[in-house]
């Protein structure tokens, strides 16, 4: 195992390389802007709004396992875009509990707070496209909208944009929000699990929304910068977030960038059937029983690595066990079409 040293701004933060994928070249040197073709990089990209638990454990464990199986590069990224929604002391948590936990990333940790000016290019570069408009509408506007259009409203679901600020905001109202143009843009994808998008974005997302009212910018345009600069190849996350795919490889075109490969994984969930997460009062993980708890996740995800009496001896059981069961045909070809 590796103690972290001290966060620090990772070097490299230009511009995205749209074409070509990134290249760290050793554990602990820090990661270069592009990746020689078929080297596989993978990330663990955290928000700091609690310490981790169960579930993010699973998360961090899948993605590092599929990095380390493939002999390639694990990259630690924390996604500290939301400051009204983050712990403080949450990102030292977060990088010492994984630490604790056997988990050794490559090169520096990157963090969202210090890559503004990564994401302002990108998302200049939208505009002088004509990709990207202001758009005045509060929630409560939307919402009114797609009701007067007799459609229904969904509990805790999605609100598609009507495209109200399309064509020009009304006079006397200034922008709230800045909303990328979707088009007829109907993105089909397939991960490494089976799992078949296929989303006309107008109708179903509608124009989302890359910089917030707030002034934040939104999580979709920061992810998929990141990952094009990072030279990101795989990515393995859980099926909650299923519903950001199509709208990244829409992404990823508009940008240059190459499309990723995915992999969801079942979700870990409550006594009562709900996403196990720090909104529902998930417990912060407890590095005394790290060896249980690694092997207590590693069977959640599908892997038989027998009972770990040591972090190292997890870790020497469960990258083979990975690679056995887990490896599949389809990381060769490109995951969308």
């Amino acid at each position: 195992m590796r103690t972290d040293s001290p966060p620090k701004p990772a070097p490299g933060d230009g511009p995205p390389a749209p074409a070509a994928p990134a290249t760290p070249t050793a554990r602990a040197a820090p990661a270069t802007a592009d990746a020689p073709a078929g080297r596989y990089v993978g990330r663990f990209a955290p928000s700091p709004t609690g310490p981790l638990h169960f579930g993010s454990l699973v998360a961090a464990l899948a993605s590092c396992l599929d990095a380390r199986a493939h002999g390639g590069h694990w990259l630690l990224r924390i996604e500290d875009l939301d400051p009204p929604r983050e712990q403080p002391g949450a990102a030292r948590s977060i990088v010492d509990t994984l630490a604790a936990f056997g988990f050794e990333h490559d090169g520096p940790i990157a963090y969202q707070s210090r890559r503004h000016a990564l994401y302002q290019q990108a998302f200049d570069r939208l505009v002088a496209a004509g990709h990207v408009y202001p758009c005045a509408c509060t929630r409560r506007e939307i919402a009114d909208s797609i009701v007067r259009q007799g459609q229904v409203l969904q509990r805790h679901g999605e609100l598609v944009y009507p495209g109200t600020c399309r064509d020009g905001i009304a006079g006397g109202r200034a922008p709230r929000a800045w909303r990328v143009r979707v088009g007829d843009a109907v993105i089909d994808w397939q991960d490494r699990n089976g799992h078949h998008g296929h989303e006309a974005l107008a109708t179903e997302v509608g124009d989302f929304v890359l910089k917030r009212a707030d002034g934040l910018w939104a999580y979709q345009l920061a992810v998929v910068v990141d990952d094009a600069q990072q030279g990101v190849t795989d990515v393995v996350r859980g099926a909650d977030l299923l519903g950001s795919t199509s709208r990244q490889i829409f992404l990823q075109r508009l940008l240059g960038c190459p499309t990723l490969r995915y992999l969801h994984l079942p979700l870990v969930l409550d006594a009562h059937g709900e996403k196990l997460s720090k909104q529902t009062g998930a417990q912060a993980l407890d590095a005394r029983d790290a060896a249980g708890l690694l092997t207590r996740a590693a069977r959640h995800l599908g892997l038989a690595v027998g009972d770990a009496r040591s972090v190292i001896g997890f870790w020497q059981a469960a990258v083979p066990a990975w690679r056995r069961t887990r490896i599949d045909p389809l990381l060769e070809p490109d995951a969308a079409t």
